[in-house]
């Protein structure tokens, strides 16, 4: 049985991992940890979250959107960066959601898909995997987007960089909530 206090740790201890070992991450490993990820809460179980899951050559079809998205001279500048970069990351996954036309849902439907996510890192954490949440310009980037077979309708919620790690980044000091909080007695 899970402890508060190990649920605690793995909470304080995850890190965003940005560098990574060459070392290729087992995809039913992604694939179970995906499925525990998804005891996150949603209103009404509508699970809004999906994935696409980029691993071995599959990398490269991601790489791909990414380099079509960009200008000749943004591809020129950033191009090999960027390609080096997501190569040399063993798995990627691309969480989107279909955004729900009534705004409460949507706004809800985003919060359940976050929520995945973080179960996500926490569950890779706990298995010695790092990962970084990117939610960046490329999310919505239409020629990304359709790039990698989303259409209109359909939101990415962040792209999740996996992979093994030698040192965690050390962590950085969180501010106290009592500074961030108004307690309402009376």
């Amino acid at each position: 049985m899970t402890t508060y206090t190990s649920i605690a740790n793995v909470i304080k201890e995850r890190r965003s991992v940005r560098t990574f070992t060459d070392k290729a991450v087992d995809k039913e490993l992604l694939i179970a940890l995906l499925n525990d990820a998804t005891w996150a809460p949603n209103h009404k179980h509508r699970e809004p979250w999906n994935c696409k899951l980029y691993i071995g050559d599959g990398r490269k079809k991601l790489v791909d959107a990414v380099l079509n998205s960009f200008t000749e001279e943004e591809r020129a500048k950033r191009g090999k960066i960027l390609s080096d970069r997501f190569l040399s990351t063993p798995a990627q996954i691309v969480v989107y959601m279909n955004e729900d036309p009534r705004q409460i849902q949507r706004d809800e439907d985003y919060a359940a898909t976050c929520a995945f996510m973080q179960n996500f890192q926490l569950l890779a954490w706990e298995r010695g995997l790092g990962c970084v949440w990117k939610s960046g310009g490329l999310n919505y980037n239409p020629l990304f987007i359709e790039g990698i077979g989303l259409t209109r309708g359909q939101r990415i919620v962040g792209i999740l960089h996996i992979g093994y790690f030698e040192k965690a980044p050390e962590g950085k000091a969180r501010t106290p909530i009592t500074e961030k909080m108004e307690i309402i007695e009376d």
